[in-house]
């Protein structure tokens, strides 16, 4: 059986890998993947701080799925359902509120950073971002609802901060920061979102909820696999690998500078996205 991982065994990993102090960090993870550790989700990010010290910042996708009309999780649960069914469903739905809606399928690690005291989150009901570090307030402070990852969200802000991105035990599929990338297609298409938000308290006390509706850029990660398979072969100017690649306790780990990553993906979405 393989000894759990400490927080030095995985700090000095992430050395290796390249993060530096001060470094600002989008972290994509998987813990089951990184393998077992002494205090779980805790030791990881505890190395990540470690890592990147007190003028780092570590950012974490703090998505959510619960509140929306339009996600394939809300397709799949009322499947079948007959229209008062579908009416019930929605009615119980929660409302998203920045302070303490939980994400939804982003890991075990993005929760405990979006938990952690100190730490910020974008106010976007469907693809918050949450920061812990120095630069967290004003990563976090501007997400408009028709940009949910494009250039009025926090990605923007990381793409000009020379942000890094690290994928821990996961794939180029969960690289978010490619979603910057599909914004500046010469036309993108378009999709309409809807989705429930905290809205206060009604007068018996119960929380209030309203119903947010937005046309935006549709979203699509389905070729992210591709793309990321393709800039791992890619270079810098001064002729580095685009890419860095090691391990991370027991999991492939990758670390690649966000703003060269998206703007390469921008020249593969033009020749690979010709529909």
């Amino acid at each position: 059986m393989t000894a759990a991982y400490s927080r030095g065994r995985l700090t000095d990993d992430l050395r290796s890998l390249g993060l530096r102090p001060g470094d600002i960090i989008l972290v994509h993870s998987s813990l089951r993947r990184i393998g077992p550790t002494e205090r779980g989700a805790a030791t990881v990010v505890e190395a990540l701080r470690a890592a990147v010290g007190p003028e780092g910042t570590i950012v974490v996708p703090t998505f959510t799925a619960a509140n929306s009309l339009s996600s394939p999780i809300y397709h799949e649960r009322t499947r079948g359902m007959t229209a008062q069914e579908i009416d019930a469903f929605q009615e119980a739905m929660p409302g998203f509120d920045p302070a303490i809606t939980p994400s939804t399928g982003m890991g075990a690690v993005a929760e405990l950073v979006r938990t952690t005291p100190g730490a910020r989150r974008s106010a976007h009901p469907q693809t918050s971002l949450a920061a812990w570090g120095p630069r967290a307030e004003a990563i976090t402070r501007r997400h408009l609802l028709n940009c949910p990852l494009g250039k009025d969200s926090p990605l923007q802000l990381l793409y000009e901060l020379k942000a890094r991105v690290l994928l821990l035990g996961v794939g180029f599929e969960s690289c978010t920061a490619f979603h910057l990338g599909e914004y500046s297609s010469p036309a993108p298409p378009m999709g309409v979102y809807e989705c429930v938000v905290a809205d206060g308290r009604q007068a018996d006390g119960q929380p209030g909820r309203q119903w947010r509706s937005f046309e935006a850029v549709a979203l699509d990660d389905r070729d992210f696999g591709r793309l990321g398979g393709w800039l791992e072969h890619q270079r810098t100017d001064t002729g580095q690998r685009v890419v860095r690649r090691g391990r991370v306790g027991g999991g492939i780990a990758r670390l690649l500078p966000l703003a060269d990553s998206v703007d390469l993906a921008v020249e593969w979405f033009k020749e690979h996205r010709t529909g």
